[in-house]
């Protein structure tokens, strides 16, 4: 496959991004993703919920890895995209030396939990997994609140995700290599609204 390219120039450099991000109010988080910022929503009460249920799971099947809220990653060809992962899963102490925006080398699994927003669907089913593609991230979680479902990215290459697997809520599913984790999804039915 090969990755979707955007013709348009970007708003501003990547530079000039992370200035602005930085004198951004606490109560706006910003993303550059293919050349625009975007604005993503805080997290309600059902999204850090589900975030916590995923932490849980992970800290009791995988204690030699760490997931990791709101994480800042260079995203995308050449790392001109920034985005902020819902949560970044690393292997213990994978982030130390880390500024606010970290290479993706440690990390195994981006997650994203989709947000009561209209932009969900192009930033966390579109966007997002290309980007994160592109940064090599082996697995890509994407909780969808919408569809009631939990889709699996993997096998990233060429800017793209080779293999994707979608389950809805209640069904198994495994993370594959290198996250090798199996979730049992049952609690996602009652944190879906």
């Amino acid at each position: 496959m090969t990755p979707r390219t955007e013709h348009r120039p970007p708003q501003m450099s990547v530079e000039e991004f992370e200035e602005l991000e930085r004198h951004a109010p606490e109560s706006v988080w910003l993303e550059f993703v293919r050349g625009k910022v975007k604005v993503k929503p805080v997290p309600d009460g059902n999204h850090s919920e589900i975030y916590m249920w995923l932490l849980e799971r992970c800290m009791s099947l995988r204690p030699d890895l760490r997931l990791h809220p709101e994480r800042g990653l260079k995203t995308e060809t050449y790392r001109k995209g920034r985005a902020r992962a819902d949560a970044v899963l690393v292997p213990k102490g994978g982030l130390v030396g880390h500024g606010e925006w970290s290479d993706a080398e440690t990390v195994l699994m981006a997650v994203e939990i989709t947000s009561r927003d209209s932009d969900t669907n192009q930033r966390d089913r579109v966007e997002k997994p290309d980007g994160y593609a592109a940064a090599g991230i082996p697995v890509y979680l994407l909780i969808d609140r919408d569809d009631c479902s939990v889709v699996v990215f993997d096998e990233p290459e060429g800017g793209r995700y080779r293999h994707a697997e979608k389950l809805p809520f209640g069904a198994p599913v495994h993370l594959p290599a290198p996250v090798h984790i199996t979730l049992d999804t049952a609690p996602l039915e009652d944190l879906a609204d």
